[in-house]
């Protein structure tokens, strides 16, 4: 199945993130649709596309290609009606989405597939509503969506095979690194890798072993130097199972196995104290130390892609 038309409905960060991602295809034409009313709605886009032309990581004749090809709109109905593809990129609250997925499924084309982009919720259950399930997928996208490549596509019980492929397809066309995720499972493939480090991390600032810095300077200049270029099954088959298992055998019972979060953390949020929201979290932020955050962050991401297709 070709994928032309691209509907992103919700246009907050993530939505004008995807909208950005699949009008980098030629023959794309991408609509963004939002219950607000924006003056300009085409400013983030613009802002995420001037910094990439600052970093010499795009042209300004392909920034303005990518921004002719797409358009905002507040009516449902027009958003839809010939989209090929649609994403929805609403807030995670579920009976908000299985009841959007289920009044759009009466407005678009039959074959048009309908895709959420949730973080961690079924897709199975989102689906639940629609008479035709087996369109519905998940493609979880990382933020920022215009410069992490990860896409994980993701397989309700009724999801068909036809379209797990043609959105994998479409992905891989337009420059992202889909994965496949084949079984319907809370925090799909890379949240459960990433939410395994962070339990053990918690855990180790609650119990004294190391203050909040010090276990992002061990994991920052220690294994996370590996990670872009070394797997973490490749560096068990590198270094021999049976190491890998000798290891295991030892510690892996002195390792964190909660299955409720953190007290700490629990603490931390029920003080107020949320992190850059409040400028305190498991550790001070100032504003300068915030905006210096997210720049760095964004900074070594073009970085790092830019290179990448």
């Amino acid at each position: 199945m070709k994928i032309r038309n691209v509907t992103i409905i919700g246009a907050g960060l993530m939505g004008n993130g995807l909208a950005q991602v699949f009008a980098q295809d030629e023959d794309a034409r991408v609509i963004m649709r939002d219950v607000i009313k924006k003056s300009d709605p085409m400013a983030e886009i613009r802002a995420n596309l001037n910094q990439l032309i600052e970093k010499k990581a795009m042209t300004e004749g392909a920034a303005g290609s990518i921004l002719s090809r797409v358009s905002f709109t507040n009516d449902l109905d027009e958003a839809v009606k010939d989209a090929d593809l649609i994403v929805e990129c609403i807030p995670e609250i579920m009976e908000l989405k299985q009841n959007l997925l289920q009044e759009i499924e009466q407005l678009c084309k039959t074959n048009c597939i309908l895709a959420t982009n949730t973080s961690v919720m079924s897709i199975t259950e989102i689906a639940s509503k629609c008479q035709d399930k087996s369109r519905i997928v998940g493609t979880h996208f990382w933020n920022p969506p215009y410069l992490i490549p990860l896409v994980e596509v993701v397989k309700g019980d009724e999801t068909s095979n036809e379209t797990m492929e043609a959105v994998y397809d479409h992905l891989k066309k337009i420059g992202k690194r889909p994965v496949k995720c084949m079984k319907d499972i809370p925090g799909f493939i890379a949240n459960r890798l990433q939410h395994a480090v962070w339990r053990e991390a918690l855990s180790m600032v609650e119990h004294g072993i190391a203050d909040a810095q010090t276990v992002d300077e061990a994991l920052r200049y220690g294994p996370g130097l590996r990670w872009p270029v070394l797997g973490v099954l490749e560096n068990a088959d590198m270094i021999g199972l049976d190491l890998t298992l000798n290891i295991h055998s030892y510690i892996l019972k002195y390792l964190e196995d909660a299955h409720e979060p953190s007290k700490l953390l629990q603490e931390l949020v029920a003080k107020g104290d949320l992190g850059f929201k409040t400028g305190q979290g498991y550790q001070k932020w100032t504003a300068e130390e915030i905006a210096s955050s997210n720049r760095r962050l964004r900074d070594y991401l073009i970085e790092v892609t830019k290179d990448l297709k």
